[in-house]
């Protein structure tokens, strides 16, 4: 892979950036362990559930010839049995007899009906029925909620509170399910201190790192943060070395353009398996990806926080979505119509962050600060809840015009 000097659009780059992964492989984990795990597998059921007729109500398992005229006069049957949920008994329910019953038990042979509690003297010796009871009243039937060999929970589904819940109920104990990528975020530059830390002339709070770890670990992503790294080729390699072959991905920011001091491209350039290009969007002109010697997949983002935020969302969030084995789906592209007006980058594809107010069917969008997508207003971040997709072609976007939106978290 060599240098290009044309720019790329954003989808031959997004191209690129996804042909460097595959989804990771799936591995067999318990339940317990599942939880937010994309299935890789169908899950079908080995059962009926209910595996047998069981009570729908605590009550009286009767047979409802019984209680035909209990509704004119009271009707008093023998109790044979008591049948709490998970009792082993199997009376027999004879004309004139009752077995009191709790909800989930399995309905005794015999009976076809259950009186509710509520209907009866709730007597333990005999009961005086006191309502009558049509056949099959408060029974659950066998294979009504599924039968054997039905789906359960399909591949491909990320896997909530109710999935794990449908899984365990058919006697399912552990599920194929991908695990979760480890993505490491490494930012660079000499310029760059911990957050809290005191700053220097000439320092800045590393809110990169900060950025894309979150970024990462919103996606569902284990996340090896690196904190700032200098503009130095030595210790940078080393970075690199560490992780190469012991993650599934690294994002690196900063130290890609054309100046001085771009330690990045510096140490990653002299390799036939890299590429640094320019993409034609603005922010996040400058770009690099490719793969380390050891086989790791390497996405390096510009510096400028607006900049390394726009790249996340146009080529990582995706690139990620590969990896994990996540459905392929449309980007959530909505319309908005836009409150302001600003002047575009000729001939290049604009992503503008913004403030997305109204409902769905009637979104308005404005610039979250008002030197709007400049790569260096990180703080304006923090106001914008989507970005505005100006098209290459367009030079001046006018209060009233309607472009593609895509949310951000």
């Amino acid at each position: 892979m060599t240098g290009e000097q044309r720019m790329r659009t954003v989808a031959e780059h997004l191209a690129a950036a996804l042909a460097l992964v595959d989804p990771v492989p799936p591995v067999e984990t318990p339940l317990a362990a599942a939880l937010g795990g994309w299935l890789s597998q169908d899950v079908a059921s080995g059962q009926d559930l209910p595996r047998w007729d069981n009570s729908a109500m605590d009550g009286y398992a009767v047979r409802a010839a019984d209680t035909a005229d209990a509704g004119l006069r009271p009707v008093r049957l023998a109790v044979i049995a008591d049948l709490p949920a998970g009792s082993a008994q199997v009376p027999v329910v004879e004309s004139g007899t009752a077995a009191r019953i709790m909800t989930g038990a399995p309905v005794p042979p015999g009976a076809d009906a259950i009186v509710p509690v509520e209907a009866t003297d709730g007597g333990t010796s005999t009961v005086l029925i006191c309502a009558a009871a049509p056949a099959g009243a408060h029974i659950r039937r066998v294979g009504e909620d599924l039968h054997m060999g039905d789906l359960v929970v399909s591949a491909d589904t990320r896997l909530g509170a109710r999935h794990l819940a449908a899984i365990a109920s058919v006697g399912v104990a552990t599920v194929m399910v991908r695990r979760r990528p480890v993505v490491a975020v490494v930012s660079t530059g000499s310029e760059l201190v911990p957050a809290g830390a005191a700053l220097g002339r000439g320092q800045i709070p590393d809110s990169n790192s900060v950025l894309l770890a979150a970024a990462v670990s919103s996606t569902g992503c284990t996340v090896e943060r690196v904190g700032g790294v200098a503009d130095d080729p030595a210790a940078f390699s080393r970075v690199l070395a560490e992780l190469d072959g012991a993650v599934d991905l690294i994002v690196t920011s900063g130290g890609v353009s054309m100046g001085a001091y771009e330690v990045v491209r510096e140490v990653l350039g002299v390799l036939p398996t890299m590429a640094f290009v320019q993409v034609a969007m603005q922010p996040g002109k400058p770009q690099g990806l490719g793969t380390l010697p050891g086989g790791t997949p390497i996405l390096c983002l510009p510096g400028n926080p607006v900049s390394a935020f726009v790249s996340f969302e146009v080529f990582v969030r995706p690139v990620l979505d590969c990896l994990a084995g996540r459905p392929d789906g449309p980007v959530g592209v909505l319309r908005a119509t836009v409150d302001d007006e600003w002047r575009t980058p000729p001939g290049r594809a604009q992503y503008m962050p913004v403030v997305v107010t109204g409902p769905e069917r009637d979104l308005r969008a404005r610039r979250s600060v008002p030197g709007g997508s400049g790569s260096h207003l990180v703080a304006g971040l923090a106001r914008a809840d989507g970005l505005v997709i100006v098209p290459s072609d367009v030079e001046r976007v006018h209060a009233g015009d309607q472009l593609d939106l895509v949310r951000t978290p």
